[in-house]
């Protein structure tokens, strides 16, 4: 081991429970993407955490402001020419906290209990942006320099479906030039490491079946005005066979079968006992279609989300609703054009508009499926890091979910991907979010080799 790698290590060891401490900061920020009630502690997260680069010693620091809510820009060039610059992403945007009862500690406090930091976001993504600071600070600190030149690309939108992020890469094609973006949004397990390589496309949408005027009395209404519930019920029960196959008319054209060998690779990665135990369910559903590995990671799939309408409180009310809907979420396979699948989930479920209810299908998000590198040299460097810090390689493994800047940036830049994490947690998108505090100071150690290794590129 380098003096430079040892001596930023040893600052890490050294300041563990001030960067414990201070990582509460960031965690306290309400940075909810996706409720525009929250816009505005999104803003706040994003320049508190534009002040945290300038007090590193970063250039060009700014909260770039787009269609929604800001990117956080701030670049660290001083290596020179010789060495490479790494565009570095993480998002520091976090999902709603709702069931808000469900949770023990308060979300956004960030309580240490277990040698666990639950809160939201501790996890998913915020550890990813805290990580990269935190090594920073340590390289810096320790040997006044970074081993690269790093450009920091930290979103306020990816869980809302990145829908600023496309615009935002075109109109700043110039700012973003590196020689490789490094993903840092995913998670990293001493015990067992895995990186993810792939992902599948997304497309989101609402809908809203809109019958009477108001909410009118079943008892004299009930037979003659039709029941936006029951339309939307329809459509809900249209979607699936009984086997669990999609029913939209051409949903399978452009699905491709995975060669041999990727399908091997998918079935090595997959856990299966594990996720049924983190379902709580006894068996998968939809075996008929293709084997559960594949189903999880390369077939498309279409959700219902979110319902509502109708009396929700106590007891019975006896009402027709005036309104009701749902919220679908589908996961793309490879070869799906999300703009395709988006036209033809808005054509079947508006087909069931009558002369007396109205059905409209607004569309979201629209993500393509994104690929990083399976081999060379960056990934080497990421690789060779993991293997030097924990004692073996990670897993290349796909995953089922979604990261839409991946997917803009391999149709609009061709910028070479690898991915590298921050520890590890449970709880992601649901109550008591956390992340445990060992695989975080592993992946900080990890993260000091990575950074001399992609350093050391010849690119």
């Amino acid at each position: 081991m380098t003096d430079t790698i040892s001596n930023a290590i040893d600052y890490l060891q050294e300041t563990q429970d001030k960067m414990l401490e201070d990582y509460k900061d960031l965690l306290r920020f309400a940075s909810i993407s996706a409720d525009p009630a929250h816009a505005d502690d999104v803003r706040a997260c994003a320049d508190w955490i534009v002040g945290q680069l300038e007090a590193l010693g970063f250039d060009n620091c700014e909260a770039i402001a787009t269609a929604g809510l800001p990117v956080v820009y701030g670049e660290w060039l001083q290596a020179g020419p010789e060495k490479p610059t790494v565009l570095v992403y993480a998002h520091y945007d976090v999902q709603p906290v709702d069931p808000l009862p469900l949770w023990n500690t308060e979300p956004f406090e960030g309580v240490i209990s277990d040698k666990r930091m639950y809160a939201r976001g501790a996890s998913d993504n915020k550890a990813g942006v805290w990580g990269n600071l935190k090594t920073f600070e340590a390289l810096l600190r320790s040997n006044g320099k970074l081993p690269v030149n790093v450009k920091i690309m930290f979103e306020g939108e990816e869980e809302s479906g990145s829908p600023s992020i496309r615009d935002f890469v075109l109109a700043n094609k110039e700012r973003l030039k590196a020689d490789v973006l490094l993903n840092c949004d995913g998670d990293l397990a001493p015990d067992s490491p895995k990186l993810y390589y792939a992902g599948r496309g997304m497309v989101t949408a609402q809908v809203r079946v809109s019958g009477p005027a108001a909410d009118i009395h079943s008892g004299l209404f009930g037979g003659l005005v039709q029941n936006p519930l029951h339309v939307a019920g329809r459509i809900i029960g249209s979607f699936h066979d009984d086997s669990g196959r999609i029913q939209l008319p051409g949903y399978y054209d452009d699905v491709t079968e995975a060669e041999a060998a990727e399908k091997a690779r998918i079935e090595d990665g997959f856990q299966a006992e594990a996720l049924l135990e983190s379902a709580g369910v006894g068996q998968f559903w939809g075996n008929a279609i293709a084997p559960a590995a594949e189903r999880a990671t390369v077939y498309p799939t279409l959700d219902v989300v979110g319902m509502w309408g109708g009396y929700q409180g106590p007891g019975i009310k006896t009402i027709i609703p005036a309104e009701a809907g749902f919220k679908v979420t589908m996961r793309l396979a490879p070869d799906q054009d999300p703009s395709r699948v988006a036209a033809a989930l808005k054509q079947h479920v508006e087909s069931f508009a009558t002369d007396t209810v109205a059905v409209d299908c607004a569309i979201g998000e629209e993500a393509w499926y994104f690929q990083l590198e399976t081999e060379g040299p960056w990934l080497e460097a990421v690789q060779s890091a993991i293997e030097d810090t924990v004692g073996q390689r990670a897993q290349l493994v796909r995953t089922g979910g979604s990261i839409p800047i991946l997917g803009v940036f391999n149709r609009l830049i061709g910028l070479p991907i690898t991915a590298f994490a921050y520890g590890e947690g449970e709880g992601i998108h649901s109550p008591n979010e956390y992340l445990k505090l060992d695989s975080l100071f592993t992946g900080l150690e990890a993260a000091v080799r990575l950074y001399h290794n992609l350093g050391a590129v010849d690119f």
